[in-house]
């Protein structure tokens, strides 16, 4: 069973403010390493924070110093270079435009991080999510486990990014299997007259992050052809419903500037700037 929440202990005041939410998200997941995908090591070095899978081969290292890294900044920065460096591993260190130091992203830079697109975290009541949309003809909305669904999601993917995607849809497929009482998969695919299915058009990814109150809103991808006609709104309230259902209040989700309108739309708060730098000593 999941280890949910005290659900009406952690649903904040319907005036609750980013900064509260921000508060709660920053104490609940960062400080905790709630992040951490199931298997994965966890561990401290100093005030930076670690989590990795332990085949230095495996996708998914992170890093992040949610409390700052103190009055040697350079010092943690180039350890943690090093280290992956050693392991011949390929490391995220997220960073949240609230984190100290304020030159960290140079910082990074100079030890061989490179950034890439810059996101927005938006956290939110997953009650305020929840609504009635009606999918277009020829469509339905499932959640998925199969390996003959994910090489479906794969291929949507791979047709959407215009790369190949197959790390990613692996990545999910193990966390599925692994913990499928914390991850939810979800489609959106054609479905002809006589039940015989079609492409997945769209997909998006439920986790709700076990021992705090948040949910995680991920993967969403869509065929442009597609786009504009409520599959995403669909998924989103999909998920948002499930988590609720399962004892999770709060919705967070890293937003890219497509998805970001809409989920402000339906009362999600803006409370940082997130933007990953990435160190790849894979050698990939």
């Amino acid at each position: 069973m999941t280890d949910a929440p005290d659900t009406a202990a952690a649903v904040p005041e319907p005036g609750a403010t980013a900064r509260d939410l921000r508060d709660r998200f920053h104490e609940e997941v960062r400080l905790a390493d709630r992040d951490a995908a199931p298997g994965f090591v966890i561990e401290r070095d100093g005030p930076v924070h670690r989590t990795y899978p332990a085949d230095p081969g495996a996708a998914g290292a992170m890093v992040e110093c949610p409390e700052g890294l103190g009055e040697d900044p350079e010092h943690w920065v180039s350890r943690q270079a090093a280290f992956f460096r050693e392991r011949g591993q390929r490391v995220e260190w997220k960073t949240y435009s609230y984190d100290e130091p304020a030159d960290l992203p140079a910082r990074l830079e100079r030890h061989g991080f490179v950034p890439e697109d810059h996101e927005v975290l938006l956290l939110g009541r997953c009650q305020d999510l929840v609504h009635d949309v009606a999918l277009p003809a020829g469509v339905r909305l499932r959640d998925i486990g199969s390996d003959e669904d994910w090489e479906r999601v794969r291929v949507l993917c791979d047709t959407v990014w215009g790369t190949d995607t197959s790390w990613m849809n692996e990545a999910f497929r193990a966390e599925q299997r692994s913990r499928p009482d914390l991850m939810t998969a979800t489609v959106v695919e054609e479905v002809a007259e006589d039940g015989a299915l079609g492409p997945v058009v769209s997909y998006a990814v439920l986790r709700l992050t076990e021992g705090t109150s948040f949910c995680g809103l991920w993967g969403g991808s869509t065929l442009a052809a597609w786009r504009g006609r409520g599959l995403y709104r669909a998924l989103v309230s999909h998920r948002a419903r499930t988590a609720l259902d399962r004892g999770y209040p709060h919705a967070r989700v890293d937003t890219s500037p497509d998805s970001r309108p809409i989920l402000r739309r339906l009362g999600m708060h803006a409370v940082s700037g997130t933007r990953p730098y990435v160190l790849d000593a894979s050698g990939g």
